[in-house]
């Protein structure tokens, strides 16, 4: 069993930043195969940045250069850096967890970019 928990989210002006945590509990033995989604209002949920399970990074192409992915392996927590918000950020963004071939999801925190 896997619980993530996210924290972090928040309202934001354009061009502003914040970042996201999500702490694992439970069965987790590693933070590969981790990482951020997000859904917007109306439209399907979206990866934003994982850790691949080989421990690469991947990212989004609307977010690339401005978000950062990193984590913490002693504390089982993966971060989501984001810089240089736009409005089109604003979405709920849910961690991820995929493992013994299931995926496992936050509750969501929500962001909000907007002046």
């Amino acid at each position: 069993q896997v619980q993530l928990v996210e924290s972090g989210g928040g309202l934001v002006q354009p061009g502003g930043s914040l970042r996201l945590s999500c702490a694992a509990s439970g069965s987790i033995f590693s933070t590969n195969a981790m990482g951020w989604y997000r859904q917007a209002p109306g439209k399907q949920r979206e990866l934003v940045a994982a850790f691949t399970s080989g421990g690469n990074t991947n990212y989004a192409d609307s977010v690339k250069g401005r978000f950062t992915i990193s984590r913490d392996n002693a504390k089982n927590t993966v971060y989501l850096q984001m810089n240089s918000l736009k409005p089109e950020d604003t979405a709920v963004y849910y961690c991820n967890k995929w493992f013994k071939a299931r995926d496992y999801w936050g509750q969501g925190t929500q962001v909000t970019v907007s002046s």
